[in-house]
């Protein structure tokens, strides 16, 4: 199986300790894989990351999307960087599809949607609320989650068995972690309108 090019990531980081290859997925940015020691890692501030697999194979990925809220607050709104949400949750998805499962089978878990510095608007909880939006309105399961809170998260993923470790972050990596996804939107919101992607039944 091969995935589709775009937005494909391609950072590979040696943790020390597990004295393993890691795969980085940065906003914007999914990966999927077959293998078994596959891991891929992801920090999360406001934004959302979903990890998806087959369970009967283990061949699964993850992504990592921003999805501010759209000029009518419809999911399926017509603002650019809302169907750049739903860009990276349908490549993913189809990615996925392509090893063979139907869609009610897919195991997928959500990450992220913190509200760690402004308070006011409560920007991770839109996105948090947008996902799970999202997944009802596709008529997809949601395995489990952990959204929400006022923390980050370093995400580890293996789709081979499932298995999500979290760890959160300190004061200083959330610092760098919101510069990063402020940097992300700013470019996003100057991104063009994705073409539409129709899920596999």
């Amino acid at each position: 199986m091969h995935a589709n090019k775009q937005h494909l990531a391609k950072t590979r980081i040696y943790d020390t300790k597990l004295k393993t290859h890691h795969i980085r997925v940065q906003p914007g940015e999914f990966y999927v894989s077959e293998k078994p020691d596959a891991i891929m890692v992801t920090v999360l501030g406001s934004c959302v990351s979903a990890c998806i697999r087959n369970p009967f194979n283990g061949y699964g990925g993850m992504n990592h999307f921003m999805l501010p809220e759209s000029e009518d607050g419809n999911w399926s709104g017509t603002s650019s960087v809302m169907r750049y949400g739903n860009h990276a949750m349908e490549t993913l998805i189809n990615e996925v599809l392509k090893s063979g499962c139907s869609r009610h089978q897919l195991e997928i878990k959500l990450f992220g949607g913190a509200n760690m510095f402004d308070s006011r608007q409560a920007v991770g909880s839109q996105n948090a609320q947008f996902a799970r939006d999202y997944l009802e309105n596709e008529g997809l399961k949601l395995t489990a989650s952990d959204l929400g809170g006022n923390f980050g998260r370093r995400i580890h993923y293996t789709p081979n068995n499932g298995k999500v470790s979290r760890l959160i972050l300190s004061q200083t990596q959330a610092t760098t972690v919101e510069r990063s996804e402020l940097s992300y939107k700013s470019k996003l919101i100057k991104k063009p309108v994705e073409g539409d992607i129709e899920l596999f039944s």
